[in-house]
């Protein structure tokens, strides 16, 4: 209890030391906290993926005991159904299952016989016979036709879903043991067992959320995790526009190769890791300023519009919402030619009187730059404005009067009582938002399709240019290049990037940590 008290004394005298502190020491001080808190945070992430694979191996340990002793202390029945699924359920009556964990054996067995064990022959090569020519006889003429052999790209999928089947039939496998082992204790306290018809029954009543959950987790799976996988795995393949495992030569397995481009810095190698290097930097410039022009702005609008005195507050907000009413392919694409080198924007500044020659807006870097996100701030304020209105809505009026009380001025009303409010509550939209601008194909795409191209990053591939994102650098690499390999690359760099910030970010949002503190 002493040494509780005497911690508490010390927090409270380190509170008081900092409340005395100016404010740019201020500063300092939660700066200076927050580097100090990366390292400690760094620390806690391995821990718990220490104690994630520690609890991994627990759990698989268990499993296997389990299974041993189920066969162990097993009847005949349950023994059985190591080897052919459902078989302890039919023996024991239970005949919907049991037809259920068979059909789903013999599927199994059928698609290895007539497909699976080809592919899973094929992985570790993906293909050995090309596409060759071959002189064939037609009528008494030698015709030369050409032969296409293995298919890279269909052994690669097939070979990947042939594991995925494994693992389902592995995971149905314990399920079918599990479940005889249960049936056994159930007989055991002299229980009946469940029939078919209270197993149907059961899908739609006290199991119904895994009869509703089932198709959508397939899909997801098929449509969504499989393709992250088989994207992955493309990355250490030599899948281009040369080698598409068909038509052209067969891709093959190359390692870390196209890894090694990113932190290849030797003289007269590619340029790919200068250019990515100088994409990542620009992505995460134009997401920060994105994010926060667009947040502090359209809480400013909002502010201004909700002020008690102004009139026709409907009439303003519509007039921002018609921004975002436009489609962005349309408004974007018109925008974009407004500031061509012979658009109307050039025109009426040369009308005026204010230039001479036309203003080459997106044939130079910092002004593309600059533009566009100038351009992001008029279509992404009509957002933020209606988020932040709904939001000041729903501060208490009381705080704002006792600030007013104290003689807080406007500036201070904002700082200590507006500006945390709008962080506590829209920390998680913010953090999504970055993430967001990050991937934010639309805007980059449709207003300078990344240009303008920058030298250095020409030979890289995708003709990168000044304004290109890491999305469009990669969607480019696709479409243009054909270069699937270095696209796959990008594609998970894309994703280690945005999975740290998020990871640090929403561990420091005060959202996340004291949810109660605004109630």
């Amino acid at each position: 209890m002493t040494n509780t008290k005497e911690k508490k004394v010390r927090q409270h005298m380190t509170d008081l030391d900092y409340l005395k502190l100016p404010k740019f020491k201020k500063f300092l001080h939660k700066l200076l906290s927050f580097f100090k808190a990366i390292p400690r945070w760094f620390l806690n992430l391995f821990k718990k993926i220490g104690r994630f694979f520690k609890k991994a191996g627990l759990k698989i340990g268990g499993e296997a005991k389990d299974i041993f002793l189920t066969f162990k202390n097993g009847d005949w029945k349950t023994r059985m159904s190591f080897l052919i699924f459902g078989f302890g359920h039919l023996a024991r009556g239970q005949i919907l299952r049991g037809l259920f964990f068979l059909f789903f054996q013999l599927v199994f067995v059928v698609y290895l016989i007539f497909g699976g064990i080809h592919w899973l022959s094929m992985l570790g090569t993906l293909g050995k016979v090309g596409p060759h020519t071959e002189w064939v006889d037609v009528g008494g003429i030698d015709v030369e036709k050409t032969i296409y052999g293995d298919n890279s790209f269909k052994i690669l999928l097939y070979g990947i879903l042939t594991i995925f089947f494994i693992i389902a039939l592995i995971y149905t496998w314990r399920i079918n043991v599990k479940q005889n082992r249960i049936a056994e204790e159930i007989l055991a306290t002299g229980k009946p067992l469940k029939s078919g018809k209270d197993d149907l029954h059961s899908l739609v009543d006290d199991q119904f959320h895994k009869t509703l959950l089932a198709l959508p987790l397939t899909g997801i799976i098929i449509f969504t995790v499989l393709p992250i996988i088989f994207m992955i795995i493309i990355a250490f393949t030599n899948y281009d526009a040369q080698h598409n495992g068909y038509s052209n030569n067969l891709f093959t397995w190359i390692g870390l190769d196209n890894f090694n481009k990113l932190v290849d810095f030797k003289k007269g190698s590619s340029n790919f890791s200068a250019t990515f290097g100088e994409i990542l930097g620009w992505t995460l410039m134009w997401a920060f300023f994105a994010t926060f022009t667009n947040y502090f702005l359209g809480m400013f609008v909002a502010i201004m519009i909700n002020k008690r005195g102004i009139k026709m507050k409907k009439f303003w907000r519509t007039i921002l919402v018609l921004t975002i009413a436009i489609p962005q392919f349309v408004s974007l694409l018109y925008v974009s030619k407004m500031f061509a080198t012979d658009g109307i924007i050039n025109g009426w500044l040369k009308s005026l009187g204010w230039i001479k020659d036309n203003i080459r807006w997106w044939e130079e870097k910092w002004s593309a730059r600059i533009l566009v996100i100038l351009i992001n701030i008029w279509i992404g304020i009509p957002y933020l404005m209606l988020i932040a209105t709904g939001i000041l809505m729903n501060i208490p009026a009381d705080l704002y009067e006792s600030a007013k009380i104290d003689g807080a001025s406007v500036w201070q009303q904002y700082t200590k009582i507006t500006l945390p409010y709008m962080l506590f509550v829209t920390g998680p939209y913010l953090l999504t938002s970055f993430i967001g601008n990050i991937n934010n194909f639309n805007v980059i795409y449709l207003l300078t399709t990344g240009g303008p191209t920058n030298p250095n990053g020409s030979s890289a591939g995708g003709s990168a240019g000044y304004t290109d994102l890491l999305i469009t650098w990669l969607f480019k690499i696709t479409t243009v290049d054909s270069n699937y390999k270095l696209a796959a690359v990008i594609g998970i760099m894309v994703f280690v990037v945005v999975a740290v910030i998020s990871l640090i970010v929403y561990n420091f949002l005060p959202a996340t940590k004291n949810e109660e503190d605004f109630s």
